[in-house]
């Protein structure tokens, strides 16, 4: 098999105009594909160019409010890129381009809630190895973010109209995009899967509940990304009153809003980061997701999902300890009983004893000393969600989660992004992942499982127990982990027990709570 070729690729003739790409070890790859284009508070519009376009290098990622601090690389390691405002753009990996193969097309949206990352920004997010182990065209796509992407300038003029959903619009042209152009890569554009992680994860969900997007996908997963108000709540009203503290600060009129047009991204992002808070104090709307109006129906926990969003199968799932980053001061492997409860009293109290009972009776395999990390983030919501998706009794509704214990920090539990790289077949990648004897066969396991989705909406693996679908009756969840195994309702007794003691779930407190427990 050729390893590289450029000059024998051939041309394509999309909707936007002609691209060339390039072959590597068995796969034509094509990056930075532009899909629209848009000026800065605008929706997305077609985008043509004359010529041959040269897709192999990837396309300029939106622009961030805050420079990233490269951290915790070896648990999530990442890729930092050039930004600029106009990052609508794509990157395809595909085995052919036969028109008639009719391939499953897979898009991933990246994480990073509304406001952060792209579509490379991990390393496991390369699209190669789903590609060709799982014989699908891969795309992960880039799109406007933060205030770019979630402002409503909408009472200021028509030409505004939905600016705080422009980064949802975004990726609804996207799917357009492949909908009109992915049989040119050998792709099915009538078996589209939208998958993606935290913010990724939302943006699922949100275009379960967007008319526009109807019809340009066909299957949903969500991986740590339901939100609830006690994570994001839900943006409602308008712009007005955060625009026109936006142009007091800068020194402008209503009549001059057009300038924010133009002003450089960082002194607006400095002007918005200083008045913001005082309106979001007085509860009032400052963008930073997208907005509820008669485009976005909304949080389908808040509001309910639209019918259309029954008929799509949905897996939905978490990690054991999302947001459990931070190192320990102990090895929970050395530690005696009498130390476990000191490191569970320190948050449970007088409960410690009970819930120690409870979580054992949970998590049989896992130390008591991470009772502590389970997480009040993603599982309840995710479990709240596929509850309701399955009221439609249309479509399955699949829920996991992901247990898995890693050999760093004394067999840490899993964290937030852990399970990217087995879904992604890119374990071999991230050097966190190297588990003798586990990682080829979890990444198997959960590989064949989501590519089976992919293909017929079930998630199914020869390795794997038979995956049963939520029900009004019962709650099945596929625990990934050393030894996968379907488990029913097991953890509701523990998060119910949880909630009875602990005030309701937020996130800042919890990162504060959990320090004080290593630190006690």
């Amino acid at each position: 098999m050729m390893m590289f070729d450029y000059d024998n690729v051939p041309v394509l003739e999309t909707t936007g105009g002609k691209l060339k790409g390039y072959f590597y070890k068995g796969e034509y790859i094509f990056k930075g594909v532009p899909y629209a284009y848009a000026e800065r508070f605008q929706m997305p519009g077609k985008i043509t160019w004359e010529g041959v376009k040269d897709v192999t290098s990837y396309g300029f990622v939106c622009p961030l409010m805050a420079q990233d601090t490269p951290n915790a690389e070896l648990m999530v390691p990442h890729r930092y890129w050039p930004q600029d405002e106009h990052c609508q753009n794509l990157n395809i990996w595909t085995k052919t381009l036969d028109s008639g193969k009719k391939l499953p097309v897979i898009v991933w949206l990246h994480g990073g809630g509304y406001f952060a990352g792209s579509s490379i920004e991990q390393v496991a997010y390369d699209g190669y190895n789903m590609c060709m182990e799982g014989d699908a065209v891969v795309v992960s796509v880039n799109h406007r973010l933060n205030i770019l992407g979630y402002l409503d300038l909408s009472p200021f003029g028509e030409k505004y109209k939905n600016s705080g959903n422009a980064g949802h619009a975004d990726l609804v042209a996207a799917l357009q995009w492949v909908h009109d152009n992915i049989a040119l890569f050998g792709g099915d554009p009538d078996n589209v899967t939208i998958f993606g992680q935290s913010g990724g994860g939302m943006k699922v969900a949100d275009l379960m509940q967007i008319a526009d997007a109807d019809g340009l996908f066909h299957r949903a997963l969500i991986m740590s990304g339901v939100s609830n108000a006690s994570l994001m709540p839900s943006c409602t009203g308008d712009g007005r009153a955060i625009v026109e503290a936006l142009l007091k600060e800068l020194g402008l009129m209503e009549n001059q809003v057009e300038k924010l047009e133009t002003i450089p991204y960082y002194q607006l992002v400095n002007a918005y980061t200083k008045v913001s808070p005082a309106i979001a104090m007085e509860g009032g709307y400052i963008g930073g997701g997208p907005l509820v109006n008669e485009y976005y129906r909304g949080n389908p926990l808040d509001y309910g999902f639209r019918e259309h969003a029954f008929e799509i199968p949905l897996m939905v799932g978490s990690v054991f300890g999302e947001f459990a980053f931070m190192p320990t001061a102990y090895d929970k492997n050395q530690l005696t009983e009498e130390q476990i409860r000191e490191i569970v009293g320190a948050v449970y109290g007088e409960h410690t004893d009970e819930m120690i009972q409870i979580f054992k009776e949970t998590y049989p395999d896992k130390n008591a000393a991470d009772l502590i990390w389970v997480d009040r983030v993603m599982r309840q919501p995710s479990k709240a969600i596929a509850r309701l998706h399955a009221k439609g009794e249309k479509a399955g509704s699949y829920l996991y989660e992901f247990t898995l214990e890693f050999p760093i920090h004394h067999n840490k539990i899993a964290w937030h992004c852990s399970d990217i790289p087995f879904f992604f077949h890119n374990t071999e990648l991230v050097e966190v992942c190297q588990i003798p004897e586990v990682r080829e066969r979890l990444e198997r396991q959960m590989f064949e499982a989501f590519m089976s989705f992919a293909r017929t909406g079930r998630p199914q693996s020869s390795d794997l127990p038979v995956w049963e679908s939520v029900t009004q009756q019962k709650e099945p969840t596929m625990i990934f982990d050393r030894e996968c195994q379907l488990r029913f309702n097991f953890d509701d007794k523990l998060y119910k027990k949880i909630d009875s003691i602990l005030p309701p779930f937020n996130l800042m407190e919890m990162m504060a709570s959990g320090q004080a427990a290593i630190q006690h």
